[in-house]
């Protein structure tokens, strides 16, 4: 049985203590697009020295920063090739302000096996503690496993959020560089698909193509910076699905609705009006 339920649901990954610095939070905020212009104070807080602020969604990357192989992933009681599933989502929650240095410890266990029919999903909860056990944040994220469903499991919840019946609120122009993805790279994904031209051919892509993570944390840095003030703190959670690709150099079109309590929204590549991230809902603090 390629995906054994009894085995792998809430079954335990090994965890993993690890520490970051002030420079390596300035280095995911520089590959999420953070400081374009040197002459911006607000920017210039995301690269301080010491102190900079810290965008929630570094948590995506905090685990594995200086990871200098390509992934390795294995899940217990799961018998598939893992080199072939796509991530379909992420979530972020912050429970504090992230510090900008520290230690802490992530634990992660198989909190969903979602069947499909055609396809199964599995979801990860990762939550990660300080020195102290106080709880910093809790990453939840799916991969999409194509015709490995029938598995006998639960169908799970629909994700897609419902978008309001009106213009947006905010619209958010988010252009990504392109060398974009040998700079995000370097914050602990080293999968070739992002730098290797001739391993993007293999899989199909004319050319290396940007992290659904780059993608996921530029829109979360441009939500911050254009609607919440450049707030870190207000980020409470964020999360999103993973609609297509982005090649970098390409341009994304944010459209946010403010419900309130919630901003939902979309975002899509310019150039090629195609879908990036589906079911985007930050819930502010």
């Amino acid at each position: 049985m390629p995906i054994d339920p009894s085995v792998a649901l809430g079954a335990q990954l090994p965890e993993v203590t690890f520490s970051w610095t002030a420079s390596d939070v300035a280095l995911y905020h520089l590959a999420v697009g953070a400081a374009a212009d040197p002459m911006d104070a607000a920017g210039l807080a995301y690269v301080d020295d010491t102190a900079p602020k810290v965008l929630p969604t570094f948590a995506t990357v905090a685990t594995n920063f200086h990871a200098t192989e390509p992934p390795k992933v294995s899940f217990p009681g799961v018998d598939i090739d893992l080199a072939k599933v796509v991530h379909g989502s992420q979530q972020v929650t912050a429970h504090r302000p992230l510090p900008a240095s520290g230690t802490a410890t992530t634990r992660t266990t198989i909190a969903e096996l979602q069947d499909k029919g055609s396809a199964a999903v599995i979801v990860q909860e990762a939550v990660t503690v300080d020195e102290n056990g106080e709880t910093l944040w809790t990453t939840r994220s799916s991969i999409f496993a194509k015709g490995e469903g029938g598995f006998g499991g639960e169908r799970g919840a629909s994700a897609k959020v419902e978008l309001p019946d009106r213009a947006p609120d905010h619209q958010i122009l988010v252009p990504t560089r392109p060398n974009q993805a040998l700079l995000y790279r370097l914050c602990g994904d080293r999968n070739p698909l992002h730098s290797d031209p001739g391993f993007a051919k293999g899989a199909g892509f004319d050319r290396p193509i940007l992290h659904g993570l780059c993608s996921y944390g530029s829109v979360a840095r441009a939500i911050v910076d254009d609607v919440l003030d450049g707030d870190v703190t207000a980020l409470a959670d964020f999360s999103a699905s993973f609609a297509g690709v982005v090649i970098p150099g390409e341009t994304l079109r944010v459209d946010v609705w403010d419900t309130g309590d919630r901003l939902v929204g979309t975002a899509t590549v310019v150039e090629r009006d195609a879908p990036a991230l589906a079911n985007v809902v930050v819930v502010k603090s």
